[in-house]
Order: C-alpha cells, then sequence, then structure tokens
C-alpha cells in the first residue's frame, strides 16, 4: 500500500494509503452519511468538482456492477473512506472498487480518521482539497492547491452535460427495484428533460411509469423545446452553482407558463431564480440517504437521499410566486415548492433515489397527473 495524503486550504493534513489511480487531484471536499450506495455516489453527475468522504467506515464489500451506475462513468474527482476492500463479495460484482478507480484515473485514500475530517468539515464548512497518491511534498501541493477556484460561481454543468438531443429508449434491468413496483401501462406523455447533469434513475422512473423522455443539452433555448410540442418538461439535478448557468435560467424564464415544469435538485435551484427567487450556498450542504423531510402539505414525514450544496432562499419565493411544499427538518431549509397559478413544481431533494429510500417516488406520480 502507497502512502497517500489529503490536504485541506486551510492547512489541515490526514496523512493514509493510496487506492485507485496513482495520481493528484483537486475538489471541493465534502461528506456522505448513507451507508451503501457508493456506486451511485461515484456516478452521480452532481458530485463533479467534489471529493466525497463516506462517513461509513466500510466501503467496498459488493464491488461494482453494470446495472448500479447513474451516468456512463464516475464524476467526483476523488474517494476518502476510512477501510477499503479489495476482495469484494456480491453475485453482481464484476470489479473491485480499486480498480474500478484506477480504471477512471480517480485517486483514493483510506485509513484516514474520516470521522475527524467530517467533524472539521461540519465546523469550518466544506472547501477545496487536493489528493495525492504518489510522492509530494506538502507545501508544493499547498501552493497548487491555493490556485484553485471556488464552487461558487462555477459552470460545472457543461462538463456532465450532453453535446446532442437523444430519445431515451435504454432497456431497464430485471434486476432493477422500480421494474417490479410499477406496471402503469402507455400514459404517453411526452417530456422533454433538460439534461443538467441528469441521472439515470430519473429516467428509469420516468420510462417505466409511461413518460416518452427526449433528452436536450443544457444550453438548448427555449424556442427549441416548446417548439417540439412536449406535454411537460422536466429540470434534471446537476453539479455546480445554479447562479453560474444563466442560459439555463432564461430558458426555463421562457417556457414558464407554456408547458407544466417538474424541477429536482439544481433544476429545482434554476426554477427558482427563473421566476425571481434567489438561492445561496449552504455551509458544508446536504449528502445522504437518511434526511427526514417534511410534506407541509399532509404533515408526513418522508426520509430523503440529497446531494446539493445550494439552496433557495425561502424569504424570496413569495415574490417570485412559489409556496413552500416541503422543509427539511434538520435545519428547515427549502426542500419543495409549487407555482401559487402556473403548473410548476420542484423538489430539492432526490426522489428517484436509488439504492432507496423511496418515500418520494409519488412526485412522479404528481408530474404525471399535471400533464394530464
Amino acid at each position: 500500500m502507497k502512502k497517500a495524503i489529503l490536504l485541506l486550504e486551510d492547512g489541515t493534513q490526514f496523512e493514509g494509503n493510496g487506492f485507485g489511480a496513482e495520481t493528484s487531484s483537486i475538489g471541493e471536499v465534502v461528506f456522505h452519511t448513507g451507508m451503501t450506495g457508493y456506486q451511485e455516489i461515484l456516478t452521480d453527475p452532481s458530485y463533479a468538482g467534489q471529493m466525497v468522504t463516506m462517513t461509513y467506515p466500510h466501503i467496498g464489500n459488493y464491488g461494482i456492477n453494470s446495472d448500479d451506475i447513474e451516468s456512463e462513468r464516475p464524476h467526483v474527482r476523488g474517494f476518502i473512506v476510512k477501510q477499503v476492500t479489495d476482495r469484494p463479495s456480491n453475485y453482481r460484482s464484476h470489479e473491485s472498487l480499486h480498480h474500478y478507480l484506477k480504471r477512471h484515473h480517480i485517486p483514493g485514500i483510506e485509513n484516514i480518521d474520516t470521522r475527524a475530517l467530517t467533524r472539521h468539515i461540519r465546523q469550518f464548512g466544506s472547501m477545496n482539497g487536493i489528493l495525492s497518491t504518489t510522492p509530494s511534498r506538502p507545501e508544493y501541493l499547498l501552493e497548487k492547491l491555493q490556485n484553485e477556484s471556488k464552487m461558487q460561481n462555477q459552470d460545472l454543468v457543461q462538463s456532465v452535460t450532453r453535446s446532442s438531443t437523444v430519445r431515451w429508449n435504454k432497456p431497464i434491468s430485471k434486476t432493477w427495484y422500480s421494474a417490479m413496483i410499477f406496471d402503469s401501462g402507455k400514459i404517453g406523455k411526452r417530456v422533454i428533460a433538460y439534461d443538467f447533469g441528469i441521472k439515470h434513475n430519473i429516467l428509469r422512473l420516468m420510462t417505466v411509469m409511461g413518460m416518452e423522455v427526449t433528452l436536450v443539452p443544457a444550453a438548448t433555448p427555449a424556442g427549441a423545446v416548446l417548439g417540439q410540442e412536449p406535454d411537460g418538461v422536466f429540470l434534471s439535478n446537476g453539479p455546480g452553482d445554479p447562479q453560474a448557468v444563466q442560459y439555463a435560467i432564461q430558458a426555463v424564464k421562457a417556457i414558464a407558463g407554456k408547458t407544466p415544469i417538474f424541477g429536482i435538485c439544481l433544476g429545482h435551484q434554476i426554477l427558482g431564480l427563473a421566476l425571481g427567487a434567489s438561492t445561496f450556498k449552504l455551509k458544508f450542504g446536504h449528502h445522504g440517504s437518511n434526511h427526514p423531510v417534511m410534506n407541509l402539505q399532509d404533515r408526513t414525514v418522508e426520509i430523503t437521499s440529497q446531494n446539493h450544496n445550494f439552496a433557495v432562499d425561502p424569504k424570496s419565493l413569495d415574490k417570485a410566486g412559489f409556496e413552500i411544499t416541503h422543509q427539511n427538518l434538520n435545519d428547515q431549509t427549502v426542500e419543495g415548492m409549487c407555482h401559487k397559478e402556473l403548473p410548476i413544481f420542484s423538489i430539492q431533494y432526490h426522489p428517484e433515489a436509488s439504492p432507496g429510500p423511496h418515500d418520494s417516488i409519488y412526485l412522479f406520480k404528481q408530474f404525471i397527473e399535471m400533464m394530464c
């Protein structure tokens, strides 16, 4: 095992053993509280530009398979764990976590105090870090790190969006849970989905629930979308600062009121900005699969999967014509909103979450009802 180092921009240093690729990488360091789902985390485009710390201590035990990916490749810049296993045990596994990261040129570090790192981020906030699995002097790494841009004002969407319009028609694996949950028949509603870094599970769910989905690049103008006469428009999740994607904000502003709109995560934030609300950066973001959210419409509590660094300012929603529908019970941030007059609603968390929880899948049915 080769030595590795993780150095934060404030000078905090963690030494451990390297796995994955032998290289150096810079990204914003965040922590994720889920016990499972590391493969979905690695391939979630919303993590572009970030290095993820897993708070659960033992990672890699079920390996990597081809069914549970959320995009065609991993997007994290580094992976930080307490202990990694190179001998996975699962009948679906075809590759170890170590070899998967190595194949995609992503460094990892293990045998560090991930609890101490998580507490540091909670106290001082998410910050840039550099992870090196090659021999490097800390002073050289810190100098390199200080030249890196912050997450604010970065348009990371262009690094993950598709380059052309395409109809989603990939078959769904029989091992996928929702193939057994839903049998909605042919609803036939045509949806245009803006790809800001869309997760495959969103597409799987919309397809299995009867929607015909066409994906368009993030910078597609409103006219090109409305010209296809969709029954509804979907705004996907994605990475980075929502205020940096002005082209998407302007497009959504032009579409609003002309067709039903449903937004998730970054799409939720872009929707708010398009109609006059404002956003802000959270201290350390929400990253995990166990965040309690209250549905203010029926006072039920949903356990949700979350991955976002920015949030919509609740004080700005009234002037934008929105009312809050869902609220985070940990910090009272806005988790859902709907427009008071137009057929528009959005959610900050991930109702499509794979491997779960599945408390919020009903929101896709709500989108269908809005289009009918």
